[in-house]
C-alpha cells in the first residue's frame, strides 16, 4: 500500500512539474500573440501589460496589404520547405533501407562516413556550400535552397536503425510473391514505416521552415527571401517594428502547427515496429 501511495505522489509531482514547464514555455508565445494586436508605442513603452490596452488589427493589415513582398516570402518558404521535406522523406528512407538491408561494396565505409558527418557542425559547411552554388550559378534560386538540404545524415541514420529492426519475414513473404527489392520497399516497407516517416517529416519541415542561416548566405534578391529572412527586414538600423514582427511571426507559426497536427496521429505512435498483426 505504501508503494502504491508513493507512486501516486510521484505521478502528482511529475504532472505538476510538467504543467509548470508547459506554462513557462507558453508564456512567451502568448505574449507574442498579444503583442501582435498592440501598436508599436504600447510594445516599447515597457509597461508589463499582458493584454493589449489599444487592441488593433493594423499590424496584420500592414503585413498582408501594405507589405508587397510578404505573400512572395510566404510562397518561397512553402515551396522550399515542402520540397525539402518530400525529398528528405524519399532519399533518407532509401539510403537507410539500403544500409540496413542491401549488400554492396563500401557499405561499411558509407555508414561510418554518415556517422562522421553527424559530428560536423552545419556552420562549417556554409562557405563550401556557397562556393559550390556560386560555381553552379545557383545563388539566389530555389534549387540553391533545396538541393543542399535534400538529404540529412541524422535521418538516414534514424531510418537505417528503424529498418534494421524491421521484420525480415514480411520482406521474404513479399519476395516469394514476386516483388523485387524496389517493390518490397515501395509496397511493404514504406507503408509500415509511417511513424518514423512522420517524425522525420515534422523535424525536417520545421528545420527548413525556420532556416535562417542558409538563406542569409545565398539569397540576395528580396523577392527570393524566405519568411525568416523577410521578417528580418522589419528591423531597421534605428528602430525595430516589433508590432509587425509579432504579427508576421504568428502567421509564420501556423504552417508548423498545421504540419504537426497533420502528422500527429502517426507521430504519437511508437517508432518501434512490433509487426505480426493483420
Amino acid at each position: 500500500m505504501t508503494n502504491i501511495s508513493g507512486l501516486s505522489w510521484l505521478k502528482v509531482l511529475l504532472y505538476v512539474l510538467l504543467t509548470l514547464y508547459a506554462i513557462v514555455t507558453l508564456i512567451p508565445f502568448l505574449w507574442a500573440f498579444s503583442a501582435s494586436f498592440k501598436p508599436l508605442t504600447e510594445i516599447v513603452s515597457g509597461e508589463p501589460n499582458f493584454l493589449p490596452k489599444n487592441f488593433t488589427l493594423d499590424n496584420y493589415k500592414q503585413i498582408f496589404l501594405q507589405e508587397p513582398l510578404f505573400w512572395r516570402w510566404l510562397f518561397n518558404s512553402v515551396v522550399i520547405a515542402i520540397s525539402v521535406t518530400l525529398l528528405n522523406l524519399l532519399l533518407n528512407s532509401m539510403a537507410g533501407y539500403a544500409l540496413a538491408r542491401l549488400r554492396f561494396i563500401g557499405k561499411r565505409f558509407w555508414f561510418f562516413l554518415i556517422l562522421a558527418v553527424l559530428a560536423v557542425p552545419t556552420q562549417i559547411t556554409l562557405i563550401p556550400t556557397f562556393l559550390i552554388l556560386k560555381a553552379l550559378g545557383w545563388l539566389n534560386s530555389y534549387q540553391g535552397m533545396i538541393v543542399p538540404s535534400m538529404v540529412n545524415a541524422t535521418f538516414i541514420f534514424m531510418m537505417r536503425q528503424f529498418f534494421v529492426n524491421f521484420p525480415k519475414e514480411l520482406e521474404e513473404a513479399a519476395q516469394l510473391d514476386g516483388l523485387n527489392t524496389f517493390g518490397i520497399f515501395r509496397h511493404i516497407v514504406l507503408p509500415l514505416a509511417k511513424p518514423a516517416l512522420a517524425a522525420q517529416a515534422v523535424f525536417v519541415f520545421m528545420g527548413s521552415w525556420n532556416n535562417f542561416l542558409l538563406p542569409i548566405v545565398i539569397l540576395f534578391d528580396p523577392e527570393m527571401f524566405t519568411l525568416p529572412l523577410g521578417l528580418n527586414t522589419f528591423k531597421g538600423q534605428y528602430i525595430s517594428y516589433w508590432n509587425y514582427i509579432m504579427a508576421a511571426s504568428m502567421i509564420f507559426t501556423l504552417p508548423a502547427l498545421g504540419i504537426y497536427a497533420f502528422f500527429n496521429r502517426y507521430f504519437i505512435q511508437s517508432v518501434t515496429f512490433t509487426g505480426g498483426k493483420g
